[in-house]
């Protein structure tokens, strides 16, 4: 058994508590714009416009995947209080949000500069999972969003959440949706075969079934539970992302 007792503030500056979970983010964006130019980008022109797309994939994470928390896991509450819509300091954020948003915002940017918005998609796909991989881990930093009860071995306890031993669902997901998913979508991308928008379709696909397979192990939230028989509002969602890209394959397919 280990009892999770770690601090989610990582440390202060100036009065200002450092959040793991932010660090989660800046590090993951940081991350993911190095691999991309240094190793993903191979075009001078997409080079010099990665750097202004940063700017657009910063915002629509930001916007898509706090308005995605509110529509999504707790729309009545902020009818009530909309004024905490603007509060990401307190928490809630949604990873079908921020997907969301950075769609729309790759869409705006890529017709703005005549691109094919699948380029951009594609290097995001690739990258995406160090970002997820650390946002996972620094779930399990706070002890939210936190398993089911087990019995098994390596049952944790979350004394923040209750005292009973629960599977670390959070791991599970930082191990499928963080780490195999990086391994299986950089694969793709490195394939003499691979053609522009396989990246995108196989990232909706591949992260719909692994987020399915963990919210197996993970407890709805509370405040919506599931939405009928096992089906949680997260599994919901990625059968949509894996309608999405099928939808997409099938597209990309038959323009060849």
């Amino acid at each position: 058994m280990f009892t999770n007792n770690f601090d989610p503030v990582a440390f202060e500056l100036f009065s200002l508590s450092i959040r793991w979970y932010s660090l989660a983010y800046i590090f993951g964006i940081i991350f993911g714009w190095i691999y991309c130019k240094q190793i993903l980008i191979k075009t001078a022109a997409i080079q010099k416009l990665f750097d202004d797309y940063i700017s657009y994939l910063i915002i629509g994470i930001i916007v898509g995947g706090r308005l995605g928390y509110v529509v999504f896991y707790n729309l009545f509450y902020f009818l009530k209080n909309p004024t905490e819509i603007f509060m990401i300091w307190n928490g809630g954020m949604s990873f079908h949000g921020g997907l969301i948003g950075i769609i729309v915002s790759t869409y705006l940017f890529s017709k703005k500069n005549d691109q094919d918005i699948f380029i951009f998609l594609d290097l995001v796909s690739v990258v995406a999972p160090i970002g997820i991989f650390l946002g996972r881990i620094s779930n399990f930093i706070n002890g939210e969003l936190v398993g089911k009860v087990t019995n098994s071995n390596w049952g944790v306890l979350f004394p923040s959440y209750d005292e009973k031993l629960r599977h670390p669902s959070q791991l599970y997901e930082a191990f499928l949706e963080g780490i195999i998913l990086f391994i299986l979508i950089n694969f793709i991308h490195f394939n003499k075969k691979n053609k522009v928008g396989t990246c995108s379709f196989m990232f909706l696909i591949f992260y719909g079934c692994f987020r399915i397979i963990s919210e197996v192990f993970r407890e709805p939230d509370i405040q919506i539970g599931y939405l009928f028989g096992n089906i949680s509002i997260g599994t919901l969602l990625s059968l949509f992302m894996i309608l999405a890209g099928s939808i997409i394959y099938l597209k990309k397919k038959n323009e060849i």
